[in-house]
C-alpha cells in the first residue's frame, strides 16, 4: 500500500510540473467524488454489455479521450503539454481504482486557464480599435483539424487563433455585418464562454473526467451529475414542450440530433439533423443570443418557452458554406398526440395499362397512452390500435397494397413494436434481447393470426431508429413485405439508470437482435431496395459515434418465410433503377449528393473575401440551374433568379406550419416510388398465381 501511494503521490507532482504556474482558482475532487469514481468502474466492469478490462491499454485511450473531450480542435494544449501527458498515459487505471482523480483534475486546470488566458487576449483583440483585418490576402483555415498536429508553442498557438477569429469576423461580414458589427457579436460570445469558464465547479469537472471513461465503452454510458441528473429528460421536456427537436453539444457547438415528428421544428421545414444553432433570440424581435459554447441545458432553457410563444434559432445548415447562415422562427407549442398518430392516405398509380389503387399509413413514432394504459382505459391511444382501425378502413376501400411509412420515426414503445408486427405476421418471436451476462429473452413475439395478409412495403431512411428497426427487420426477416428506402440508424442497443454516491450512471446493459439473429445495432435494417439520402450518414447514425457498439450475430431462432423477397428482388430491382434513371426528382437528389461530397471534401476555408463570395454565387447558381432542370423536365415554370427561389422554399415552410402535416402523395418522390416498387410486387405475385391456376386447368 505504501508503495502505490508513494506512486501516486510522485506522478501527482509530476503532473504539477506541467502547470508552470497553478492557477489560484484551480478545482479539486471531493472524497465523495473519488468514492463515486470507484463504484462506476465496479458497475462498468460488471454490469456493461462491453467487457473491456481496466488496464494500460484503456488507460492509454482514456488520454486519448480527455484530451479529444477537452480540446477536439486542437486548439488550447501546446504539444509540450501534451508530451508532459505523456508520462501518465498508463496510470490512469492505477487512478481510478482508488478513487484518484488529481491527475484528471490537473489537467482540466490547466485546459482551463489555457482556455482562460486565450480568450480574454482574443477579446482584447478584438476591443482593439487599431485592429484590422485584411480580406483580400490569400490565406486558408484548416477545416478539419482531427489529424492536425498540437501546436507546436504559444506562437504557433497565436497564428492559428488568428486566423480562427479572422474566419469568423469574415463569415458574420458575409451573412450581412459590418466589421464592427462582427466584432461586436464576437466579444460577447468570447466573454460569454468566459463567464461560463468561471462558473464551472468540482461537478462539472467531475462529469467531464468521468465521462471521458464511459465514452470508451459506448456512446450512451454516461454519468449524470447532481445538477446534469435535474435536466435528464432534458430532451424529452424539449422536444414535447419547446420546438420538437432533440440536441446534443459537438465542440462548441449545438447539434440538432433529429427532429420529433409533427412537432414545431419538424412542421417548419427549415431545419435538419445535423444543422447547428448558434443564436438564439426571443419573440419576433429579440436579440439573438450567441450560444456559442453554451452547455447544453443552458440552450435548452434559452430555447424552452411557454406555448404559443415565439423563439428564433440562427443555424448554419449541415452540408452547406458556413457563411449559408439563417434564421428560423418557430412557434413554441406542444406536440399533440393526435398529431403524431398514424395517419393514412389512398392515391392511385398508372403502371402500364394497370392502375394501382395503395394504402399509405405514416407512422411519426411507436407511442402509447401508459398512464391510460394502466387505468386499464379502453380507449387509449397506441400505434397498434390506430393502426389496426387504418387497415381495416383501408381493407374496406380495396387497395391493392399498403406502405407503412416509418421514415423519420425515432422509436419509442417496445411493446408497441412487438404488437404492431402482430398485425402483419402470425405468431412467432419478433425481436431477440441478450443480456451482459450473454442470457437472451425471446419474450417479445407475435401471438394471434396476421389482421392484414395482403402486399405490404415499409418505407425508413436514415432517421428511422431503436422501436423501427425492430419492426422493419421483423417484417425483412419474415419475407413479409418489401424495405425500401435508406439504411436506418442503427440503434441496437438498450440502457438503464443506477444509482451512486453521487448522481448517477446510465450505463448499457442489452443489445437488439433480430430473428435472423442479426443485430439492429450499428449498422441497422438494410434496404432491399434502396433510395438515394441527403442525410450524412458520417454525421448522422450511431456508426457516426466512436466507440459505438458493434454490428454481430446470434442463432437465428425459427420463423416462417412469407415470400421469398431475394428472388423477387431480381426482377423488380432493374425496373426500379430505369424508372429512378429519368425520375427529374431523383435526378436532383443525385445532383445534391454530388455537391454535398464536394463541399464536405473542401479541406480549407478561404479567409479570401472575393473568393468566398464567388464560392457562394456560384454555390446560389447550382443550386439554381439544379432546381429548374427539375422543374422544367417536371413541366414547371423554373424560377427566375435564387432570390425567386428562396422566397419559394420559405413560403412552403409557412405553409407547412399552418397546419397538421400530411400525407403528401402527389410531391414526395421517395413514396411515389416506394408505390411503383409495391406496385411491382402485386403484379408478379398475380402473375404467378395466373401461373399456377394454368398448370392446375
Amino acid at each position: 500500500m505504501r508503495s502505490i501511494f508513494l506512486l501516486v503521490t510522485a506522478l501527482i507532482w509530476s503532473l504539477n510540473s506541467v502547470a508552470t504556474v497553478e492557477s489560484p482558482s484551480a478545482l479539486t475532487f471531493t472524497e465523495t467524488q473519488g468514492k463515486t469514481a470507484i463504484e462506476i468502474i465496479d458497475k462498468l466492469s460488471t454490469r456493461h454489455y462491453r467487457k473491456l478490462s481496466l488496464d494500460d491499454d484503456l488507460s492509454s485511450a482514456y488520454l486519448d479521450k480527455l484530451l479529444e473531450t477537452l480540446d477536439p480542435g486542437k486548439a488550447y494544449f501546446y504539444a509540450a503539454d501534451v508530451k508532459r501527458f505523456e508520462k501518465l498515459r498508463s496510470k490512469f487505471d492505477d487512478f481510478f481504482r482508488t478513487g484518484n482523480l488529481a491527475p484528471g483534475f490537473e489537467i482540466y486546470n490547466l485546459y482551463r486557464d489555457r482556455v482562460s488566458s486565450r480568450l480574454m487576449a482574443i477579446v482584447a483583440e478584438l476591443e482593439d480599435p487599431e485592429t484590422q483585418y485584411d480580406f483580400t490576402k490569400d490565406e486558408f483555415l484548416d477545416n478539419d483539424r482531427e489529424a492536425a498536429p498540437w501546436p507546436k508553442d504559444k506562437a504557433a498557438s497565436d497564428e492559428l487563433w488568428r486566423k480562427r477569429v479572422k474566419a469568423s469576423v469574415l463569415s458574420l461580414k458575409l451573412s450581412g455585418k459590418t466589421i464592427e458589427e462582427s466584432k461586436t457579436t464576437l466579444v460577447r460570445r468570447y466573454k460569454n464562454q468566459i463567464t461560463r469558464l468561471q462558473q464551472q465547479d468540482r461537478e462539472d469537472v467531475f462529469e467531464t473526467l468521468i465521462n471521458a471513461l464511459t465514452l470508451l465503452y459506448d456512446p450512451h454510458t454516461n454519468y449524470l451529475s447532481p445538477r446534469t441528473l435535474e435536466n435528464f429528460n432534458i430532451n424529452m421536456s424539449l422536444s414535447l414542450e419547446g420546438i420538437g427537436a432533440v440536441l446534443q453539444t459537438e465542440d462548441e457547438f449545438t447539434k440538432i440530433v433529429r427532429l420529433v415528428a409533427a412537432g414545431p421544428a419538424d412542421k417548419s421545414g427549415q431545419l435538419k439533423p445535423a444543422d447547428k444553432i448558434i443564436a438564439v433570440g426571443q419573440g419576433k424581435d429579440g436579440e439573438l443570443v450567441d450560444i456559442v459554447g453554451w452547455r447544453l441545458d443552458e440552450v435548452v432553457q434559452l430555447i424552452r418557452g411557454e406555448p404559443n410563444t415565439i423563439v428564433r434559432l440562427q443555424v448554419q445548415p449541415a452540408n452547406a458554406d458556413a457563411t449559408a447562415i439563417k434564421v428560423v422562427t418557430i412557434n413554441r407549442e406542444r406536440v399533440k398526440l393526435e398529431e403524431q398518430a398514424a395517419k393514412k392516405a389512398v392515391f392511385e398509380l398508372k403502371d402500364g395499362n394497370t392502375t394501382y389503387k395503395l394504402g399509405v399509413i405514416d407512422i411519426p413514432a411507436f407511442y402509447l397512452d401508459f398512464e391510460a394504459y394502466r387505468k386499464r382505459d379502453p380507449n387509449y391511444k397506441s400505434t397498434t390500435r390506430d393502426v389496426m382501425k387504418l387497415l381495416r378502413e383501408l381493407e374496406q376501400e380495396q387497395v391493392d397494397g399498403i406502405i407503412l411509412d416509418l421514415r423519420n420515426n425515432g422509436g419509442g414503445s417496445l411493446q408497441e413494436a412487438t404488437t404492431l408486427t402482430d398485425l402483419f405476421i402470425d405468431p412467432g418471436p419478433v425481436v431477440q434481447i441478450r443480456q451482459s451476462n450473454e442470457t437472451i429473452s425471446r419474450f417479445h413475439r407475435s401471438r394471434s393470426r396476421a389482421l392484414y395478409r395482403g402486399p405490404l412495403l415499409v418505407l425508413i431512411n436514415r432517421l428511422s431508429a431503436s422501436a423501427s428497426e425492430i419492426f422493419a427487420g421483423a417484417i425483412q426477416d419474415y419475407g413479409r413485405g418489401i424495405i425500401v428506402g435508406s439504411q436506418s440508424f442503427g440503434k441496437g442497443t438498450v440502457q438503464s439508470l443506477t444509482g451512486l454516491q453521487e448522481g448517477q450512471l446510465k450505463i448499457t446493459e442489452s443489445k437488439f437482435y433480430r430473428v435472423s439473429g442479426e443485430s439492429t445495432q450499428h449498422r441497422g435494417v438494410i434496404p432491399d431496395i434502396a433510395l438515394p439520402n441527403l442525410i450524412d450518414e458520417a454525421e448522422v447514425g450511431e456508426s457516426a459515434y466512436p466507440n459505438a457498439l458493434p454490428w454481430d450475430k446470434i442463432h437465428p431462432v425459427p420463423h416462417e418465410k412469407y415470400y421469398d423477397i431475394t428472388q423477387l428482388m431480381r426482377d423488380i430491382n432493374p425496373q426500379h433503377e430505369s424508372r429512378v434513371a429519368v425520375n427529374p426528382d431523383f435526378n436532383f437528389l443525385r445532383d445534391q449528393l454530388n455537391l454535398v461530397t464536394e463541399l464536405k471534401e473542401k479541406k480549407q476555408l478561404s479567409l479570401n473575401e472575393q473568393k468566398r463570395l464567388a464560392e457562394k454565387e456560384a454555390l446560389d447558381k447550382r443550386n439554381l440551374l439544379s432546381e429548374n432542370a427539375r422543374r422544367i423536365a417536371k413541366g414547371d415554370k423554373p424560377y427566375a433568379n435564387i432570390e425567386a427561389l428562396k422566397a419559394a422554399n420559405e413560403a412552403d415552410s409557412e405553409q407547412a406550419m399552418s397546419g397538421l402535416v400530411q400525407i403528401d402523395t402527389e410531391k414526395d418522390a421517395m413514396l411515389r416510388e416506394a408505390g411503383f416498387v409495391l406496385a411491382d410486387f402485386i403484379a408478379s405475385q398475380r402473375e404467378e398465381s395466373a401461373s399456377k391456376l394454368a398448370d392446375f386447368r
